[in-house]
């Protein structure tokens, strides 16, 4: 599947063809997405607790993947995602102006970047008092 959450998409078929909006969900096995401000069905919520009201709550429902298309953020232009793949890294471009759409890849240098690692975590010790615990020796016997 090539609609990954948060992605900017298009609808290309149905009652809201031409509509815009962003990927809120996706469910691969069952090969859909959720966009925001697209299929909104009518659902009853019952009242659950004594002083709650039933109310009608508007919801966004899942519409199959192959009626988006992925909006290139740079051209947004409707496009079919390119993969390209760079040693063992596999990334997603844009055919038509060639930017990369996935967030997290950078380009050639996040490669070669070094990885921050979290601070070690070190535990502060009180200082022992030295005086406290030993005795002075020689005294405690009293003659």
């Amino acid at each position: 599947m090539n609609v990954k959450l948060n992605d900017n998409v298009v609808v290309i078929t149905g009652k809201y063809a031409g509509k815009q909006g962003k990927v809120v969900a996706t469910s691969p096995k069952n090969g859909t997405v959720v966009v925001e401000g697209v299929n909104i069905h009518k659902k009853s919520q019952k009242a659950r607790k004594a002083n709650d009201v039933s109310k009608i709550v508007e919801m966004e429902a899942p519409i199959d993947v192959s009626n988006v298309m992925v909006v290139c953020s740079s051209c947004d232009k409707a496009i079919r995602v390119k993969y390209n793949i760079e040693g063992e890294t596999k990334h997603r471009v844009c055919p038509k102006c060639g930017a990369v759409l996935d967030k997290a890849y950078t380009g050639k240098t996040a490669k070669n970047a070094k990885k921050e690692e979290p601070k070690k975590r070190v535990r502060k010790r009180a200082k022992k008092d030295e005086t406290v615990g030993t005795e002075p020796q020689g005294e405690d016997k009293a003659e």
